[in-house]
């Protein structure tokens, strides 16, 4: 979709030596809307996120302004929604106590250790030194 479309002529003594067009777009992606594999493990993010604001008896507003968001981001937080910048899930986490637990993530790479595991050469044994004492 062209969001704005320029066109514009340059003149240079009189003769015409440029025409210059310019298009902004706007592109929607829907990679993360539509993937089934972040759907799920989003949506019971939301669902643990809502369960302890309520725990805690925090207002959804009240969250809401801690993490600098509105209540409508908030609520699309607390529904898994993937639109929502990781950053604000890390600011809601904050408002909550639960920050720390950011540090959980990716922790423990199994596949990647094992890749780069395949990657490393062989050590070499270097053959003894003579007259060394």
């Amino acid at each position: 979709m062209v969001l704005h479309s320029v066109q514009q002529d340059v003149n240079y003594n009189g003769h015409n030596v440029l025409k210059m067009s310019i298009k902004i777009y706007i592109v929607k992606s829907s990679h993360a809307r539509n993937s089934p594999l972040l759907a799920k493990p989003l949506r019971e993010l939301g669902e643990r996120l809502q369960l302890a604001r309520l725990r805690r008896r925090y207002s959804a507003e009240t969250v809401a302004v801690r993490a600098g968001v509105t209540r409508m981001t908030l609520y699309k937080v607390e529904k898994g929604d993937p639109t929502v910048s990781m950053g604000t899930y890390a600011n809601v986490l904050r408002v909550l106590g639960l920050h720390e637990d950011l540090d959980l993530l990716a922790r423990d790479d199994v596949l990647g250790r094992k890749l780069q595991d395949l990657e490393l050469p062989l050590r070499k044994i270097a053959p003894a030194r003579s007259g060394v004492p």
